[in-house]
C-alpha cells in the first residue's frame, strides 16, 4: 500500500480502516483538522459547514458505497435548505455532519437509467425522480420533507415546458410509463400522468400552483419575471415621486420635444441619422431614398408621442392595455410588415445574455404584470412600471423598446407629469438599468435614473427647436460611448419653460 499523504488527499475526506492510524497521527500534528464521524480535511481555517457544502457529492459514497440520489435531492441537485440530501441504500442510519444530513432509505437499486453521479454515487434519472416525487411525504423530527410538494412538483414541470417544450414533458411522461412497473410505481405514474395531461390541457385534475393553473387555463406566465416585477413594485411603492407637473405646452413646444423624443428614441435602438436629416424627415416630409424604412421608424414614432390626445390615453383595464399596445406598435412599424406590426411574435427574442419571455408566456406575463399596475397610483411609478414590463416581455418581434418608452411616456402624460426622453448620452445608463434590474433583480438605479431623465427633460426649453438643440448640445447630449456622460441644464429644476 502507498505511503499516506496528507497532500495527496482530497480537501475533504471520508477516512476509512486502512488510512485511521496515519490520519489520526496527522490530526495530531496539526495537519489534518476533524469535522464530523470520520470526515477529515486539509483546510484548517475555513467554516465546516462550508467545506462539506461544496464537496457533499464527494462523500455520500464514503458512508453509502452503493447509494442512488433519490427523492428531491435527485431533482434538486442540491441539499435541501435544511441540508437533507435523499438517498437510497442497503444502511439504514442517517449521518449527520456540519451542514448536511445524508437520509438513507430503503428502495429498488439502480436501473439502466439511474446515470454515474460526482464522486461516485448513482442519481435516478429525471422519469425516475418524477415518479419518486409524486409520493406524498411529511417533515419528521424537524427534517424537511423527503419529497416536494405537489406545488414543487407542478412548477418544474411548468419550468420545463418552458425550457424544453411539450415535446420535453412527454418524453419524461414515456420514460416513467417504461419504468414504473420495475420500480413498483404503477400508483405514482398514473397520478404523474393526469399531472402532465393537465399542464398540457388533455386531462383535468386539482392542481395547486399559480403557474400550474395559469398553464392548464391555456394562459401560462413566466414565474421568474413576475419575481422581477414584484421587487420593482415594492422599490416604487417605497419610493416618493417628485412632483413634476407640466405648463401647457404650446403646440411648437409639444412638437419639439415629441421630436427629440423619437429622435432619441430611435437613436438608442441604432436608427441613427442627424438632426438635420432626421428635420427634414419630420418637418419637411422628406423619405431619403437609400434609407426609407429607418425613416418610417422616426417618423412612425414622431406621429404617436406628438399626438396630444393618443399620448394622454392610458389604460384602464388589461384589454385595453393590450388594445393600446397593439395599435401603437402597429403606427410604429408600418413601414415593417415583415415584423408583424401590433402582432405578438413567434419566436424567442434575445438580447446579449437577456433572454426575453417565451411566446407562449407573453399574454399571461404581461396580464400578471399589469395587476401589479393597477396597484399604482402615481404617474411616475406607472410609468417605470410600464416600460419595465413591456421591457422584460419582448412581446413583439421588433420595436419593443420604443414601445415601451412610447407607454412609459404616455402614462406621464395621462398623469399630468413631465414626459422623459433618454438622450444617446444615457443610452449606457439607460440600458445598464434595464440590465441590474433583469439580472440581478436590483429595481434602485432603474428608478434613479429615470427620476434623473425626468428632471433633465423638464429643465429644457422646448419652445424653440435651435435653443432647444442648442441645451442639449450644452449639455453632452448628443454624446456618443462609454465616457459620455449627460449633465443637467445649469437652470434649476422646475425652470423648464414650456
Amino acid at each position: 500500500m502507498p505511503e499516506f499523504s496528507v497532500a495527496a488527499m482530497p480537501e475533504v475526506f471520508v477516512s476509512d480502516t486502512a488510512i485511521s492510524k496515519a490520519v489520526s497521527e496527522a490530526v495530531a500534528r496539526g495537519r489534518l483538522r476533524k469535522l464530523g464521524s470520520r470526515l477529515y480535511t486539509r483546510n484548517l481555517e475555513e467554516q465546516p459547514e462550508r467545506l462539506i457544502r461544496r464537496n457533499w457529492y464527494y462523500l455520500i459514497t464514503g458512508y453509502y458505497p452503493d447509494a442512488l440520489i433519490t427523492d428531491r435531492t435527485a431533482l434538486e441537485n442540491q441539499p435541501a435548505s435544511d441540508g437533507s440530501v435523499c438517498l437510497i441504500s442497503a444502511k439504514k442510519r442517517d449521518v449527520v455532519l456540519p451542514g448536511i444530513v445524508f437520509r438513507p432509505r430503503k428502495g429498488p437499486g439502480p436501473q439502466e437509467g439511474d446515470r454515474p453521479f460526482i464522486g461516485g454515487a448513482r442519481l435516478a434519472s429525471p422519469a425516475r425522480a418524477y415518479l419518486e416525487n409524486v409520493r406524498p411525504s411529511r417533515e419528521r423530527g424537524g427534517r424537511i420533507a423527503r419529497t416536494l410538494s405537489r406545488r414543487e412538483l407542478e412548477r418544474r414541470l411548468d419550468a420545463l415546458i418552458r425550457r424544453q417544450g411539450e415535446d420535453a414533458l412527454n418524453r419524461l411522461r414515456d420514460e416513467a410509463r417504461a419504468i414504473a412497473p420495475q420500480l413498483g410505481l404503477e400508483r405514482e405514474f398514473d397520478a404523474l400522468d393526469e399531472l402532465i395531461g393537465t399542464l398540457l390541457g388533455t386531462r383535468d385534475t386539482e392542481i395547486k400552483s399559480a403557474v400550474g393553473k395559469a398553464r392548464a387555463a391555456g394562459n401560462p406566465f413566466d414565474p421568474d419575471r413576475i419575481r422581477l416585477f414584484e421587487t420593482l413594485f415594492a422599490a416604487l411603492r417605497d419610493t416618493i415621486p417628485a412632483a413634476r407637473p407640466v405648463a401647457k405646452h404650446t403646440g411648437a413646444a409639444n412638437a419639439n420635444l415629441s421630436f427629440f423624443e423619437a429622435y432619441f428614441s430611435n437613436f438608442i435602438e441604432g436608427t441613427e441619422f442627424s438632426v438635420e436629416e432626421a428635420e427634414e424627415i419630420v418637418f419637411g416630409g422628406v423619405i431619403p431614398q437609400e434609407r426609407p424604412d429607418d425613416a418610417h421608424d422616426i417618423l412612425g414614432t414622431y406621429r404617436i408621442v406628438s399626438d396630444p390626445q393618443e399620448m394622454r390615453t392610458a389604460p384602464s383595464d388589461f384589454a385595453e392595455f393590450l388594445a393600446l399596445l397593439s395599435r401603437r406598435h402597429t403606427i410604429l412599424m408600418e413601414a415593417r410588415p415583415e415584423k408583424n406590426p401590433g402582432v405578438f411574435k413567434t419566436r424567442t427574442n434575445r438580447a446579449g445574455n437577456t433572454v426575453f419571455v417565451a411566446p407562449d408566456l407573453v399574454a399571461g406575463t404581461l396580464e400578471k404584470g399589469f395587476d401589479f399596475l393597477q396597484g399604482l397610483g402615481e404617474a411616475f411609478h406607472r410609468a417605470v412600471f410600464t416600460m419595465a414590463l413591456i421591457s422584460e416581455v419582448h412581446p413583439f418581434t421588433d420595436g419593443n423598446g420604443r414601445a415601451a418608452r412610447i407607454m412609459m411616456n404616455a402614462e406621464l402624460v395621462a398623469g399630468g407629469q413631465e414626459r422623459i426622453i433618454i438622450p444617446t448620452a444615457y443610452r449606457t445608463d439607460y440600458l445598464g438599468a434595464l440590465k441590474a434590474l433583469s439580472h440581478s433583480g436590483h429595481a434602485t438605479p432603474l428608478i434613479r435614473m429615470l427620476d434623473y431623465a425626468q428632471r433633465y427633460t423638464r429643465a429644457i426649453d422646448w419652445q424653440d427647436l435651435d435653443r432647444a438643440r442648442m441645451t442639449l448640445e450644452q449639455t453632452g447630449a448628443f454624446a456618443e460611448g462609454e465616457e459620455a456622460r449627460l449633465r443637467m441644464p445649469a437652470e434649476s429644476e422646475g425652470a423648464g419653460r414650456h
